[in-house]
């Protein structure tokens, strides 16, 4: 062999080199490429649906909101039914009140009827209710 062939040899062997090397970046790109993608995907996929994600924030925010009313709704009851100890424990107006209500409780000469609770009924009163004193 001379030396040229050698180095066509040679040459020939070193381009097969290059290009098998080339073809082989080109897989590895593409399944760097794939593997990437796959990552993105699953992070994507963690970030809306994962055990913090943006369902499980929604979810909880809504939840926030509807204990806020409940609380706002609670606060309120609460002024309310303090105004009413207040009063009982300082109007005789509102003392008087609650014992006729709750009680029937009347004045001397006063008659209390009372209707029945159901819707149903005849309509007419029932007898009346003898007066406390």
């Amino acid at each position: 062999m001379t030396r040229s062939s050698k180095a066509r040899t040679v040459t020939k062997q070193s381009g097969a080199v290059v290009r098998l090397y080339e073809r082989s970046q080109v897989g590895w790109r593409k399944v760097a490429t794939g593997a990437a993608a796959l990552l993105a995907l699953a992070m994507g996929y963690h970030v809306i649906f994962g055990q913090n994600g943006l369902t499980v924030y929604q979810q909880k925010r809504q939840d926030t909101q509807t204990l806020d009313r409940q609380l706002r709704s609670l606060q309120r009851e609460n002024d309310q039914l303090k105004g009413h100890v207040d009063r009982l424990q300082n109007d005789p107006n509102a003392i008087e009140h609650q014992a006729r209500e709750e009680l029937h409780y009347t004045r001397p000469g006063e008659v209390i009827y009372t209707l029945p609770a159901s819707a149903g009924g005849s309509g007419t009163p029932s007898e009346p209710v003898p007066a406390k004193q």
